[in-house]
């Protein structure tokens, strides 16, 4: 009796009881790199089969992992509830919003009518998922040391809906969802420069999320201009704020040079993919070489780190050390 009591830690249906709703940034790290090289291929005559190739690669880790964590909802209810209402995992929902709109954005012009309903399934998501998180947030008892800037991702990440929406939907809607995401990247940016500055430090785990300050004014860059169809004096301050966090985490980086690996350093990944898929669309828009040069600096940077990131994932999943119970 006592055998079939005990589970092991390398018990794969164990393993799946501590599937983490993470793993979804690695569909957003992934979307990230093929968009980059579907703008390279666009402007600056890339092959066009690395972006292909990656498209194809996001879809089926996008429903692997979708197969994965559903099984986990029917077999471990509690164990996604208490995800649900953790004050620092609830966040990392959003990233499934988020896979389903950066999808949407890759397959737009590969096959239209899947990329629709991506869209719209991830807008209708998010929506909801910013209601429910905001409300969370006023309802409980939240403490500062459980701020950190995934914050970003259920609030904020509302400036990515418009990036493959002004396609489906008319420009005021769109125009809803980035307002409600640059209006909280403001006053969320505030608040957890404010944690950072004046409380602890973020504990190691959650270091990588430092990334994350790259990310909207990155991608809110990419959807405005957009949105507007030109580069004006907004576009190029959300642009050059989104270079300037790309400077100091680079002059940080013995911050992140000897961190251990947990799955969050994939937050690595996708702010800097925002900010080279932000660079092609400015050196598109401005034909400045300074702009095309970075443009390469920056995909080169980008697959090194996502390549980087992949590879290790992939050797702790081997070594098992993944998804086990959270020390």
């Amino acid at each position: 009796m006592t055998q079939h009591n005990t589970v092991s830690v390398d018990d794969p249906v164990n393993r799946l009881q501590h599937f983490p709703v993470t793993f979804f940034a690695v569909v957003m790290g992934l979307s990230g790199l093929a968009i980059s090289y579907q703008k390279a291929h666009e402007v600056l005559g890339l092959p066009h089969w690395i972006g292909m190739g990656l498209a194809y690669l996001v879809l089926i880790l996008f429903a692997v992992i979708s197969l994965i964590y559903g099984l986990k909802m029917v077999k471990y209810p509690a164990e996604v509830r208490g995800e649900f209402t953790h004050p620092i995992r609830l966040n990392f929902f959003a990233a499934i919003s988020i896979s389903m709109l950066l999808i949407a954005v890759i397959y737009h012009s590969i096959q239209a009518s899947m990329a629709i309903y991506a869209w719209y399934a991830g807008a209708i998501l998010h929506l909801f998922l910013t209601l429910y998180v905001l409300s969370f947030w006023i309802n409980h008892n939240v403490e500062i040391h459980h701020s950190n800037p995934a914050w970003f991702i259920p609030i904020v990440g509302n400036v990515i809906i418009p990036v493959a929406g002004i396609h489906y939907v008319p420009t005021e809607i769109v125009f809803f969802f980035f307002s409600i995401g640059l209006f909280f990247w403001l006053v969320l940016f505030t608040l957890i420069f404010y944690r950072i500055i004046f409380h602890h430090q973020l504990v190691e785990k959650f270091m990588p999320t430092l990334f994350i300050f790259i990310a909207p004014p990155a991608i809110g860059f990419v959807a405005y201009v957009k949105m507007v169809g030109q580069l004006d004096l907004t576009g190029q301050l959300l642009y050059n704020v989104g270079l300037f966090f790309t400077l100091l985490l680079f002059f940080m980086y013995k911050n992140f040079t000897r961190l251990k690996f947990f799955i969050s350093w994939w937050a690595f990944t996708f702010p800097m993919a925002a900010m080279t898929i932000a660079t092609i669309v400015r050196y598109q828009l401005t034909q400045q070489p300074f702009f095309e040069f970075l443009s390469y600096i920056l995909l080169i940077l980008s697959t090194l780190i996502i390549t980087t990131v992949a590879v290790r994932t992939i050797q702790h999943i081997i070594k098992g050390e993944i998804c086990v119970v959270e020390k």
